[in-house]
């Protein structure tokens, strides 16, 4: 009984893995087939998916050359535009040159002052005993030299007064966009509460905006009115930031602290300079300084440079190139930042 069932197990257990592999190797091939589509399948997957990255990189560097070219097209053309507002800021009309000086009269009020001032100082030479070559000289000069020399220090005040006050005024438009404030609402601020003639720089801003004309663009005219590199400095950054886009506030607290790193280094090169300012303020004064004491012991010794029409020419000779001799000095204590 016993060897007939281990039999019958026996028979049915090879019977079983006999079937079995009939089985496997009637479906291998369908088996193999079908590992080897899955295989195909996950090729194909992976390969959908790197053709994906690949495209997301390339449109992702098509973007970014897209604008690398838009920058560089918004920088050449501020180059350009740049360009013409230096050459304004360096040799500006005489009706622009009041217009930075912060004052407000005409061009014909202006030519009357000039001519009264002309006569003032002709009619004071006269009677201080000056030879007669002196007049004509004292009016060209009160005419033509004095008016415009006062419009060059009200420019040059009015410059220092802005470049003091542009960075306070900067930190201020920082904060408010920082909190979430547009930047018209800063330039708003800054044109209500600061301090002239920063005030009146950003007042026109705000006007020209009212008008139609974009921030940006209005920011690039403040140099017309303002003869300093650093408000050319705000109107780049405003205008790089509106077409490539970017951390306003970033660009502006950079702007801010560059500012203060060139008032700074101003500072340094002027203190660095006294020196040779000191220098040249003795050279210039001590052939003043010996004539007058000159005078002072031996009264007729002088005189002949005076009276005489050789001694005239000797002193406007030696006028002449002590004046070169300032100017050169001058020019080389006087160093750009």
């Amino acid at each position: 009984m016993f060897g007939i069932d281990s039999t019958v197990l026996i028979f049915v257990v090879l019977a079983g893995t006999s079937a079995g592999a009939i089985a496997y190797a009637l479906m291998f091939n369908s088996m193999s087939a079908a590992k080897q589509a899955g295989k195909r399948l996950e090729t194909i997957k992976a390969a959908e998916s790197d053709r994906a990255v690949v495209k997301a990189a390339r449109e992702k560097m098509n973007e970014a050359a897209k604008r690398r070219k838009s920058l560089q097209d918004t920088l050449k053309d501020l180059d350009e535009k740049q360009k013409t507002s230096t050459r304004t800021i360096k040799n500006p009309p005489l009706r622009i040159q009041i217009r930075q000086a912060g004052l407000t009269m005409t061009m014909e009020r202006f030519y009357v002052y000039s001519v009264v001032s002309g006569i003032a100082l002709c009619f004071l030479t006269f009677l201080a005993g000056a030879p007669l070559f002196a007049v004509p000289a004292a009016l060209l000069v009160g005419a033509l030299g004095l008016p415009r020399w006062f419009i060059s220090f009200c420019r040059k005040r009015r410059v220092k007064a802005f470049l003091n006050e542009f960075p306070n005024s900067l930190d201020v438009i920082v904060r408010a966009v920082k909190s979430g404030l547009p930047l018209n609402d800063g330039i708003r601020l800054i044109a209500n509460e600061a301090a002239e003639p920063v005030k009146s720089e950003f007042r026109r801003i705000v006007d020209a905006q009212q008008v139609g004309m974009s921030i940006p663009e209005a920011a690039l005219r403040m140099p017309e009115t303002m003869p300093c590199a650093e408000a050319g400095f705000f109107g780049i950054v405003i205008q790089i930031q509106s077409q490539a886009g970017g951390n306003l506030s970033e660009a502006l607290g950079n702007l801010s602290r560059v500012l203060r790193d060139r008032k700074k280094m101003k500072a340094r090169i002027q203190a660095l300079s006294m020196e040779a300012k000191a220098s040249a303020a003795i050279i210039g004064a001590l052939p003043f300084i010996v004539a007058f004491l000159v005078y002072l012991t031996s009264p007729n010794y002088l005189m002949p440079l005076f009276t005489t029409s050789t001694g005239n020419i000797i002193l406007g000779v030696a006028g002449f190139w002590m004046s070169i001799g300032i100017f050169v000095m001058r020019r080389m204590m006087n160093i750009e930042v």
